[in-house]
């Protein structure tokens, strides 16, 4: 399945329908890793004419009044084209917003998930097809700055569950230096921000 991820950034050429139309004809999913414009994506999505899968970002805070039409991935488990997606939304806590969490938060919401993806990771040696959040995990990705540290519960959310894909945004990638995808045990973990096209195939199981 070829998905569409974007996050943070608003691209000029993204609001053209034209482009989107030459550009990504062949895309089947958009999936949003946060701080996105409701407007933004359902233009791109009512363009593509395809389903919208999203976690909020930190500065997502208007989607409670306005969220935008599609699947809020926040502690969900969805199967779609052979594929199946779970999220967690938000970044490490450094001010008042709502869409943000300390660490024994976002834990919380990562023991919670384990009636959903533990048993499926017992079964098919993988919980989740693509893992979708906005934070990347500590250490990976991250950066020093306060608002930009990652989860440490993220990296115990890749141990217990193991999905095949992690994708995030929040940090930028602007610094062609910047590393945007690293190998984790069995996780292959990419920034995405602010824009990537990614062809994912179902997994093979392991189990029964």
């Amino acid at each position: 399945m070829k998905i569409l991820f974007i996050s943070d950034t608003v691209m000029p050429q993204m609001e053209s329908a034209v482009n989107l139309r030459r550009q990504y004809n062949e895309i089947e999913l958009v999936v949003s890793c946060g701080d996105m414009p409701s407007v933004y994506l359902e233009f791109i999505t009512s363009v593509l004419n395809v389903p919208l899968f999203y976690v909020r970002g930190n500065h997502d805070e208007s989607y409670k009044d306005h969220p935008p039409g599609g699947e809020d991935l926040h502690n969900r488990l969805i199967e779609y084209g052979g594929l199946s997606f779970y999220g967690l939304e938000g970044s490490i806590r450094y001010n008042s917003s709502p869409v943000q969490y300390t660490d024994g938060e976002m834990n919380r919401f990562v023991m919670g998930a384990g009636l959903r993806l533990g048993l499926r990771r017992q079964r098919f040696g993988y919980a989740v097809d693509v893992f979708v959040a906005h934070s990347p995990p500590k250490g990976i990705h991250d950066a020093e700055d306060p608002p930009h540290r990652g989860f440490a519960s993220m990296l115990r959310f890749l141990d217990w569950y193991q999905p095949r894909y992690m994708v995030h945004g929040h940090v930028h990638t602007w610094d062609r230096r910047t590393i945007t995808r690293t190998q984790y045990s069995n996780t292959t973990i990419i920034n995405i921000n602010p824009v990537t096209v990614m062809d994912v195939e179902p997994g093979k199981t392991t189990g029964p």
